[in-house]
């Protein structure tokens, strides 16, 4: 199906271009959001029509969009979960729970504009974007820990696996010389 753009969308292309897409994508896509038009002869006319309000709303956004990207760029976001000793989530980090926690950091996001591929399953630092319009996109830091002070441990640098790990060399070191002790016939 062939559609015009009314907005940039990501991998499809600018304002205003006719595009070929799979029908199921405008259908279910672009077309219910508002993101894009038939390409039939009234649409390409009504289109040309509005236009220079089409582009002045795009530029209105993307300066509100711009001015929030200036603040929230850079930002450190802390999320206390459950992990096991090794460091991985007993649950999991996904969209919703980070954009509830940048709307109470003082951001208005949707879950829609954190761009994360998969869920985050594991203690640490982890770098998010956040595509705010589709022409400015920032990066948030997500702190997962434990615990306010791991979480502030690991902000510094540190890490904090409690899991030790252990040479196998050692383990056998520390039963040969418990076998020698015991001496011949006894069991250790």
């Amino acid at each position: 199906m062939e559609v015009i753009l009314l907005e940039r969308v990501a991998k499809l292309g600018q304002m205003g271009e006719t595009v070929r897409v799979k029908d199921g994508f405008a259908r279910n896509f672009l077309l219910p959001r508002g993101k894009a038009l038939r390409a039939t002869k009234e649409n390409k006319q009504r289109f040309e029509t509005q236009r220079a309000q089409l582009e002045a709303r795009n530029l209105e956004r993307r300066t509100e969009a711009q001015g929030v990207a200036d603040k929230l760029n850079g930002q450190s976001f802390i999320v206390i979960r459950q992990a096991g000793e090794s460091g991985v989530l007993y649950g999991s980090v996904s969209t919703r729970d980070l954009a509830e926690i940048v709307t109470k950091g003082g951001f208005s996001v949707g879950r829609e504009q954190i761009a994360l591929n998969a869920p985050i399953k594991s203690l640490g630092l982890h770098t998010v974007p956040v595509v705010l319009h589709p022409e400015v996109e920032v990066k948030v830091t997500i702190n997962v820990a434990r615990s306010q002070d791991e979480a502030e441990r690991q902000a510094r640098g540190e890490t904090v696996s409690t899991r030790e790990e252990t040479n196998l060399d050692d383990l056998g070191l520390e039963v040969g010389a418990a076998l020698a002790e015991a001496g011949p016939g006894e069991e250790a």
